[in-house]
């Protein structure tokens, strides 16, 4: 499953073979080697034509948070200042945020005052696949209908300016990115190995992740803790600081080239400052990163169960030592499909012999679930990102926790309540074990097992369709049948729908909506494509 809305977790692959994590932000080389564009093949559309300035790390990210501000930058040409200093940052857990956007990489640094800077990545997942760097982002900054490029009245002018533009271009936003990746593969064809080979769904994440920055860029804190997220995780890609500047450069050709009623010098000039920031914060943090942890891990298959046609229990071994929380998820990678990462919710509380476990269901077009599912044996070598997510337990609380968790959503569940088990206290556990019928619940017997185990955990499978022996019904409608829940923590794990509805179950029933943790609704619904 994937990063919470009011918290996170993470699963299955996503669609056709592109790259969860692959941002709109990749490497490239030496902006000194190009220093001119190519020409546009329309002749009544514009094209640029400017140089591209280096970027350079720039201190750390307490350093950034005190530099100066940027200073004016002109239009075509202007020259961006290069900060200095090297900078990195470390795998962080998500932190809840309701329907947040996918988010991909940033893009290099342009002509205007200002540090070197990245901008949002995005992710693809499959059925419980969460979000790689899905970061929290605040409601307003959801993609929609118009009301994303409303204008708050205490915008910068800066922000006012990147709006209008992404209001301009959204209704084209797939020739947008088509074009975006065009020029940058056109005039660096050395990254294009790095990417995956399908780039049909990443195309869309890659304006989410735009629209998604452009509307933090007042929001500081935010902003940050989002895009130090993405730095961190695309340091698995090899990204590095030189890196940036060609997708920048490519980032403002396709505006300048479709933004053709808004775009002006100061609208580029704010683009460039935008950008700037943005890659300045990933650089940072993927600079401290490095300091403390791997870019990633290789883990050897060691079991592989399949519970069902289209299931299997995964679990692996990594080569070092892997530090996460119940709750969290991991990024993987298979030998079969390189450059295509998916990420998946840990099925286990941190253990002693280091194993890790994860629920995969094979989906359709799912190349990575599908590979772990029908080809990972043991032996087999698989890589992991560093852990992410925030849908983890609160141990200072004496608050129960209610969770609900469908399908392979289940697997984070059940490390959560490992994870209460293990510290000891008698916190009162109620779990809604959720599927179509009696055979998808292929994990009950082992909930079961720790339900009569724990006389503090109860666990209650809800079947939709089909006779049962358990409740009838759909998920949120049988936990209103029991409570009352005001002394408990809500943690929802499973796919789009069942998240959607039950959170607003939840809330409905008087539970606010800061105790309800669970994953990004976009990254789930991209998951599914």
């Amino acid at each position: 499953m994937d990063a919470p809305t009011t918290t996170s977790s993470a699963g299955s692959d996503g669609s056709g073979g592109n790259s969860g994590d692959w941002g709109w932000f990749s490497p490239s080389r030496n902006p000194a080697e190009e220093q001119t564009r190519a020409p546009d093949r329309q002749s009544d559309e514009r094209t640029p034509s400017r140089p591209v300035n280096p970027i350079r790390p720039v201190g750390t990210g307490a350093d950034r948070r005190t530099s100066a501000e940027p200073g004016p930058a002109s239009g075509p040409g202007a020259g961006a200042r290069p900060a200095s200093g090297p900078a990195a940052d470390h795998p962080a857990a998500d932190r809840p945020a309701a329907d947040r956007p996918a988010a991909d990489r940033p893009a290099a640094n342009r002509s205007a005052a200002g540090r070197p800077a990245s901008g949002p990545a995005a992710t693809g997942r499959e059925e419980h696949q969460r979000p790689d760097e899905t970061a929290p982002v605040p409601q307003d900054v959801r993609p929609g209908p118009d009301p994303r490029f409303a204008v708050p009245e205490t915008a910068s002018p800066d922000a006012i300016l990147l709006r209008r533009t992404m209001a301009e271009i959204e209704p084209i936003s797939d020739k947008v990115t088509s074009y975006f990746y065009a020029m940058l593969f056109v005039h660096h064809p050395e990254l294009r190995p790095l990417f995956p080979a399908a780039m049909d769904a990443q195309r869309d994440r890659l304006f989410k992740a735009m629209l998604t920055a452009a509307r933090l860029v007042d929001d500081d804190d935010i902003l940050t803790e989002f895009l130090s997220r993405l730095g961190r995780g695309h340091r698995k890609y090899g990204t590095q600081p030189e890196h940036y500047p060609a997708v920048g450069e490519s980032l403002i050709d396709a505006l300048t080239r479709y933004a053709v009623t808004t775009w002006s010098d100061e609208a580029e000039a704010a683009w460039v400052r935008a950008y700037t920031k943005f890659s300045q914060i990933m650089i940072d943090a993927a600079a401290e990163d490095e300091l403390v942890a791997p870019a990633w891990w290789q883990a050897e298959v060691v079991g592989h169960e399949l519970r069902t046609p289209d299931i299997a229990v995964i679990t692996v071994r990594p080569d070092q030592p892997y530090p996460f929380l119940a709750g969290q998820y991991a990024s993987l990678e298979t030998p079969w499909w390189p450059r295509v990462w998916r990420h998946y919710s840990f099925a286990s509380a941190p253990r002693s012999d280091g194993l890790l476990s994860f629920h995969v269901k094979a989906v359709p077009a799912g190349w990575v679930s599908s590979a772990l599912v029908h080809r990972a044996r043991p032996g087999d070598v698989i890589r992991l990102g560093p852990p992410a997510g925030s849908m983890t337990v609160d141990h200072s609380s004496d608050n129960g926790l209610l969770c609900l968790g469908g399908g392979t959503g289940i697997a984070p569940i059940k490390a959560l309540v490992e994870d209460v088990a293990e510290h000891g206290r008698q916190r009162a556990v109620e779990v809604f074990y959720g599927a179509r019928s009696d055979h998808d619940l292929y994990d009950i017997d082992t909930m079961l097992r720790l339900a009569h185990k724990h006389p503090w955990l109860a666990v209650r499978p809800v079947v939709s369709n089909g006779p049962t022996n358990g409740l009838s019904g759909r998920l949120p409608d049988a936990v209103r049948q029991y409570g009352p829940w005001n002394a408990f923590d809500a943690y929802l794990s499973g796919p789009p729908g069942l998240i959607r509805s039950g959170v607003d179950t939840l809330m409905g029933i008087g539970i606010p909506s800061h105790r309800i943790r669970h994953d990004s609704i976009e990254e789930l619904a991209a998951a599914a494509e």
